[in-house]
């Protein structure tokens, strides 16, 4: 049975292209970067030629890119760092109620250390209020965290006017554009961002490789130590294949963009349609407008999010309910309680987040199949209208910030 992938926001096959740069990394180029011979400067160039690659894809300077382990290790690294090495200035950050778990969870890490964190709330299509940013900043605030898109809802934040409000304040600006880079514009010179964390397998590159983007002259403490790779300040032998995967990627996603966005955002408006028209009782979650180009999120009445994908995953179709990094707790999606969503209605959602190698002729399959796997699953649901999930035995609290 032919397969329909549309998690790529989970993660994203490596392309061809990408996969024949990396190739000769693993055994002509092997060399270690840090080596004088040369097998060594043979590594060295493919490592620095994917930093200029890199830094041309979001208008850095090739000092300003450091290559990390992912998205993750990007996220702990700007927020720690920036927390660690500006403690005497003070101890407050403010991120938002819809950040991804390697901010939310690096944030509570630091509440534990002594640092205070202003949760920032959304509104209904996931938007962060600029006032509410303004109020919550204080003397002792230090850095301010808000991501560029969010990876279950699509929504896109207003980051350049984000960025001016707290350069105005003389505080360091973080944004994690992990979904962002390869679907929007990334010009860091016009964002007023001062570290922005990317990775690789989001656009076609290989897993396990990321970058952290840090404007000259930030001042932030090193989160690995050991040998002095990265400019002294992130240790450990560079991953040399993935390094010169992930900049092939980032090339390739900087030169793409305009057609990719277009083919990505016609896609996603046709399965939007499709649905909306199609199905009774369904949400869209995030912004209609201001969202991610391939992302779709719908809620729909009285089913579980788990048994759709389950149906759609027997007849060839992956895609994923809330965030692919949580699928395996049972908690309603943090993001969706965030845009005011009830608890029980947070389980079911379905996200479904197109590629470049999506058809039309995959999205009309969908959409079709979905009519009849809504159907038959409200046929069987145990919920409906007359009785509606309790959201009385859910306790908000435990799981969310206020």
């Amino acid at each position: 049975m032919k397969r329909i992938y549309l998690d790529n926001a989970a993660t994203t096959a490596v392309d061809e292209a990408v996969l024949a740069e990396m190739l000769p990394y693993f055994t002509e180029k092997y060399g270690n970067p840090s080596s004088i011979y040369k097998e060594g400067r043979e590594a060295k160039r493919g490592v620095e030629a994917a930093r200029l690659q890199l830094a041309q894809a979001i208008n850095a300077d090739p000092k300003e890119i450091y290559f990390t382990a992912g998205g993750s290790e990007s996220d702990n690294w700007a927020i720690k760092g920036v927390a660690l090495k500006n403690r005497k200035k003070g101890n407050h950050i403010i991120t938002t109620e819809i950040e991804h778990h390697a901010v939310l969870h690096t944030c509570e890490y630091l509440e534990k250390e002594g640092f205070e964190v202003t949760y920032l709330p959304v509104d209904a299509d996931g938007l962060i209020s600029l006032d509410d940013l303004k109020n919550a900043i204080k003397d002792e605030t230090i850095l301010v965290s808000i991501m560029f898109a969010n990876n279950e809802i699509g929504t896109i934040e207003p980051i350049k006017e984000i960025g001016e409000i707290v350069k105005a304040k003389g505080i360091i600006f973080h944004t994690d554009a992990v979904q962002a880079f390869g679907n929007v514009p990334i010009d860091v010179k016009d964002l007023n961002v001062d570290l922005l964390s990317l990775s690789s397998h989001k656009i076609y590159g290989p897993k396990g490789i990321g970058a952290l983007y840090i404007r000259k002259g930030v001042p932030i403490d090193n989160l690995i130590h050991g040998g002095a790779q990265e400019r002294r300040r992130r240790a450990g032998t560079e991953n040399t294949a993935s390094i010169v995967g992930f900049g092939k990627a980032a090339e390739m996603a900087a030169n793409d963009l305009e057609a990719n966005t277009a083919h990505l955002q016609e896609l996603r408006d046709a399965l939007i349609k499709g649905v909306m028209e199609k199905i009774p009782q369904v949400r869209l979650n995030g912004h209609p407008t201001k969202r991610l180009p391939g992302n779709a999120n719908f809620c729909f009445d009285y089913i579980e999010g788990e048994s759709i994908l389950l149906s759609l995953d027997l007849i060839g179709v992956a895609g994923s309910s809330g965030s692919a990094c949580t699928s395996g707790s049972l908690d309603p999606s943090h993001v969706l309680l965030a845009i005011g969503l009830p608890a029980g209605i947070a389980h079911g959602s379905l996200r479904l987040t197109i590629g470049k190698h999506t058809t039309m002729e995959d999205i009309h399959y969908v959409v079709d199949n979905l009519v009849d796997i809504i159907e038959r699953l409200r046929k069987m649901s145990p919920i409906d209208a007359n009785s509606p999930i309790d959201d009385a035995v859910y306790d908000h609290d435990h799981h969310h910030h206020h």
